[in-house]
């Protein structure tokens, strides 16, 4: 063999277009559109705020309130004890110092105590009632006369 074949150099180190096994690349499994595009933190954080825009439209001031949803509650300050109580779904800050008041759902919390999609949604709305009559100072069948109803 006097002319040895020498390897092509392409010249540019561009991503693969196949892996070893002769496959191509591995895509998204639904397009971004298709509700299967969706995290879960994404769906809830959808639930929770289906549940704000429905007492908005009752409630008005609820625009100065920030609605937040976090993954769990956080554990008590250094010097505080644990509670014997249950792990809470949801909690308020109030406004003061010119912050605007917060209402915050914890997803794991009520993704743990629910088995579908409606039954979850029930419950967000439920918990959102509950922190926006508690920040507002009413009772929950105020802020909304179909709460317990479900």
């Amino acid at each position: 063999m006097d002319n040895p074949v020498t390897p092509r150099d392409t010249g540019r180190p561009g991503p693969r277009r196949r892996d070893r096994h002769g496959r191509g690349m591995r895509g998204p499994v639904a397009p971004p559109q298709v509700p299967l595009a969706a995290s879960r933190s994404e769906v809830f954080a959808d639930l929770v705020q289906d549940s704000v825009e429905r007492l908005e439209r009752r409630w008005p001031q609820l625009a100065d309130i920030d609605f937040l949803v976090l993954d769990v509650p956080r554990p008590p300050a250094a010097g505080e004890a644990w509670n014997d109580e249950a792990v809470p779904l949801g909690g308020t800050v109030p406004s003061r110092d010119g912050r605007r008041g917060r209402v915050v759902v914890y997803r794991r919390p009520v993704e743990i105590r629910t088995k579908g999609r409606d039954e979850r949604a029930l419950l967000v709305h439920e918990v959102v009632v509950e922190q926006v009559a508690e920040l507002l100072g009413l009772t929950p069948e105020t802020v909304d006369p179909r709460y317990g109803e479900d």
